[in-house]
């Protein structure tokens, strides 16, 4: 069995990390009350806290920290490869780190800062929405990959590395348009999602408003909350309670290739097909895209260069190269088998 950690402990007590950090420190920003249930939790599982950081000299740190959540996203497999070669090029260790969806990254990311003495911190994936106070906690270098920030966000208080999120989504769906589709359902993130989710539902509304067309609310479908997401399983399940809903619709828009693929077995198992029945997109440029039968046209993100860019600046706010910087990548629109223009 898997020794237990503080945000084991934190997770049964319902608090953050950071609070179990304070009752354990004997910190003074914590109520006696919530103090005492926290030490009786850690008590009763027999939890030994890791002092190791505190007890060391603070030496100079090379450890470089990726918190990755959607782990299962087979996007991310790429990318954590060029994170770790390019980290342990320049000598430093490499953590990989997992968020779960109900965690909060930020506090994750606090601890593990002062347990292994970071040097600085990549988070990846994730509904990313954090007030400015809270960002403030962190005191090395970060940066945001591929991960898209809402306009109220003040670019000068972050870095990141991403493609248009807004743009791409868009450039999908004027395709579709052009295809003649004129009823295109979306596969998207829930409504609550300030990133990427609501950047890639925002390109689908406008290309939609650009073609003449307003958006049928009963064409929009938001991933389960209670399943991974950004999976195959998500896609599935969705799609086929779209299919169940009666609407009618010639194109289905999915914010992620392994949402399509999912989708698609729905549509197969309806006793329908693609694209002869429903031409389906996707976004992001899985291999998985290319090989399944269909193949899904899709945007195809530059991985590579996107993992390589985010270490580069990393580095450079490391060495006070730089304050901040952020990078946008152009993706690439992929046609393949899964779409057709609509002659009806």
């Amino acid at each position: 069995m898997a020794s237990m950690t503080i945000i084991d402990i934190a997770k049964m007590c319902g608090v953050g990390v950071t609070t179990v950090s304070r009752a354990i420190n004997n910190h003074p920003d914590i109520s006696e009350e919530t103090k005492a249930m926290i030490m009786k939790v850690i008590k009763e599982n027999h939890y030994v806290p890791n002092n190791s950081a505190r007890n060391l000299k603070r030496s100079a740190s090379k450890t470089i920290a990726v918190l990755i959540k959607g782990i299962t996203n087979p996007f991310f497999n790429r990318m954590i490869q060029v994170f770790e070669k390019e980290i342990q090029r320049k000598k430093y260790s490499f953590i990989l780190q997992r968020v779960d969806e109900n965690q909060d990254e930020i506090d994750v990311a606090i601890e593990l800062e002062k347990e292994k003495r970071l040097k600085g911190i990549v988070f990846l994936g994730g509904n990313f929405s954090h007030a400015k106070e809270k960002l403030e906690q962190l005191t090395v270098p970060f940066v945001l990959s591929t991960i898209g920030m809402a306009a109220e966000y003040d670019p000068h208080e972050y870095s990141s590395v991403s493609v248009d999120d807004f743009k791409e989504s868009y450039k999908m769906v004027d395709y579709l348009c052009k295809l003649g589709h004129r009823q295109i359902a979306i596969l998207t993130a829930s409504m609550d999602d300030v990133s990427i989710g609501k950047l890639r539902y925002e390109g689908y509304k406008k290309a939609l408003e650009d073609h003449g067309l307003q958006v049928n609310d009963k064409l929009v479908f938001s991933m389960k909350e209670d399943i991974e997401s950004y999976s195959m399983e998500n896609g599935y399940v969705v799609t086929k309670e779209l299919l169940a809903s009666g609407e009618d619709f010639t194109a289905l828009f999915a914010v992620s290739d392994s949402l399509a693929v999912g989708a698609c077995k729905a549509i197969f198992e309806s006793g329908k097909s693609v694209p002869g029945d429903y031409s389906v997109a996707g976004f992001d440029g899985l291999d998985i895209a290319y090989y399944y039968n269909p193949s899904i046209t899709t945007i195809r993100q530059p991985v590579e260069e996107i993992a390589e860019e985010t270490i580069k600046i990393l580095f450079d706010l490391i060495h006070k190269k730089t304050t901040h910087a952020h990078k946008t990548f152009p993706a690439e629109l992929v046609v393949r088998e899964s779409t057709v223009p609509l002659f009806r």
